[in-house]
């Protein structure tokens, strides 16, 4: 599998966060798994930042 980048100022990274925490409530008032959800969020709130 190949890697992809996603490149994002700090406005975006916030609101992918935010947006991703949304759908992760979503799931558990649902009855659903959030393993997938529960994975990216912490990639994302941990990923490193990189000046371009």
């Amino acid at each position: 599998m190949k890697k992809r980048y996603l490149y994002l100022d700090e406005t975006e990274w916030r609101r992918l966060v935010l947006y991703l925490n949304e759908f992760r409530n979503k799931l558990i008032a649902q009855g659903r798994y959030t393993d997938c959800v529960d994975e990216l969020l912490v990639k994302t709130a941990s990923a490193k930042t990189v000046k371009i």
